[in-house]
């Protein structure tokens, strides 16, 4: 599918889908007790994320044609046992809370974010010097709380990568560019990342992960910058540059499609909008209320995704190579998460009496008080090899799932949570979306990237250690 085919399938896929929130209907509980319900029910979540961890490196040309189904598949295996055993009602309820609650202004985001980044190009040439990498970086850094781990992410990689394609070595260049720009960088506003979006969504404040977790962003961030310039400085001193630049200085320094970044700011507004805006209209849709605030959030987002692909002109896309698959990719695989992950919400939060009681009691204090230390690496340790955000949302829901209290009484599990599902997204490929698209844009300008195991011998080597410290420093 090309970037010129304005308004896509996909664009009206989730139009059609959106609308009906405006549309009452009769009302019917969305939430169930999962307290009766067998751990089970959790085997389709579980089958969807391992199929994501292990499928594309098992069986790659299986997965690359058939992940869609794969992802159908477990959603299937979820919903047609539950409405034979629970009803269709009931079944029905769950479906429209996943999508319209949570999966529909999820991916209405991150495409508004994913195409308007995509259709800005930074233009000309620069030479990547220690000094300039460590300061892309470090802007990298404060775009992904901005505009999103994905939109600084596809932004940025590949003017980067022209910047340092006369140099011999680019692994590490990079490898730090997806541990800070495609995840840490994003932990600072629910913009930044998906799994904090979810939590704004569940109730968590915009700013309150910015007033909570800067101190812990700050404090990786910054080692981070510091041990990259060390380690770019002492390889540039020792290979110097090629005898000729591949890109040649051609053109002067700029953006194209720079309208775009006006476009950037009508997103960061509706979010803000949304969050802000208390309004009593709301519509319930068999047991789910959309409240008025969303629904023109998610219009707004629409409209402005739709505008951006209008205005940006064939050539800035053609120039960062934009297309619709990675964006195609991430809906197909989050609908079957969302819906798989259903009961593993509910079971979770019937607590320490329900069929995942020991999950809740690792987490738990003998006092009865949660363990903030444990929360960050279990969220974590999942998040590494799993997806954050549904990660984010199982442990969001481990904690008892009211955002007042968890921002207020419980305000160190909440940042453990988020720093966790964030910071540790860097640890694998599969931690974060952005970071196997950094990859294999990167591989395709000639970077021989690590294996996934060979990049787990960086991030085992400098993320780990930190987060080690960060624990003792931050989440005691």
């Amino acid at each position: 599918m090309t970037a010129s085919y304005a308004p896509t399938r996909f664009l009206r896929l989730l139009v059609s889908v959106a609308l009906p929130a405006l549309l009452p209907v009769t009302a019917f509980a969305a939430e169930f007790d999962g307290g009766g319900l067998s751990a089970w029910w959790g085997l389709p979540f579980a089958g969807i994320l391992l199929s994501i961890a292990l499928m594309p490196l098992l069986v790659p040309s299986f997965w690359h044609h058939h992940y869609g189904k794969v992802s159908a598949g477990w959603a299937l295996a979820f919903l047609l046992p539950f409405a034979a055993i629970h009803g269709v009602s009931l079944a029905a309820a769950q479906l429209l809370h996943a999508l319209l609650a949570e999966y529909v202004p999820f991916i209405i985001l991150l495409t508004a974010l994913f195409v308007v980044a995509g259709g800005i190009h930074i233009r000309g040439n620069l030479h990547g010097t220690p000094g300039l990498n460590t300061a892309i970086l470090a802007i990298g850094a404060v775009l992904a709380s901005l505009m999103g781990t994905t939109g600084a992410s596809m932004l940025l990689i590949r003017p980067l990568i022209r910047a340092n394609d006369n140099r011999r070595h680019r692994v590490h260049v990079v490898v730090f560019f997806i541990f800070i720009v495609s995840n840490v960088g994003g932990s600072l506003t629910p913009l930044g990342d998906p799994p904090l979006f979810l939590g704004f969504l569940k109730g968590v404040e915009f700013f309150w992960t910015a007033r909570n977790i800067l101190p812990e962003t700050l404090f990786i961030v910054g080692i981070l910058l510091a041990l990259f310039h060390a380690l770019d400085r002492w390889y540039y001193r020792k290979e110097g540059v090629l005898p000729f630049d591949p890109t040649p200085d051609t053109r002067r320094l700029g953006f194209d499609g720079a309208a775009n970044f006006w476009l950037l700011g009508g997103i960061v507004c509706l979010v803000l909008m949304s969050g802000l805006w208390k309004s009593p209209i709301s519509f319930d849709v068999h047991g789910t209320r959309v409240g008025l605030p969303g629904i023109v959030r998610d219009i707004g987002l629409v409209a402005t995704t739709l505008l951006s692909l209008r205005i940006t002109a064939p050539q800035v896309h053609a120039d960062n190579q934009f297309g619709w698959a990675p964006m195609a990719e991430v809906a197909k695989l989050f609908a079957g998460i969302f819906l798989t992950i259903i009961p593993v919400i509910a079971m979770l939060k019937a607590g320490v009496q329900g069929p995942f009681g020991a999950v809740v009691s690792a987490v738990t204090r003998p006092d009865g008080q949660p363990d903030p230390a444990m929360y960050f690496w279990a969220t974590g340790a999942l998040s590494s090899f799993l997806d954050n955000a549904p990660t984010y949302l199982v442990f969001f829901n481990t904690a008892g799932g009211d955002a007042q209290a968890l921002m207020n009484t419980y305000g160190s599990t909440l940042a453990a949570i988020s720093a966790g599902a964030v910071f540790m997204g860097a640890n694998t490929y599969i931690g974060n979306a952005p970071n196997l698209m950094v990859k294999a844009i990167a591989e395709s300008r000639g970077v021989r990237m690590p294996s996934f195991f060979g990049y787990m011998m960086w991030s085992g080597a400098i993320l780990v250690p930190l987060f080690i410290l960060s624990t003792f420093i931050f989440f005691r």
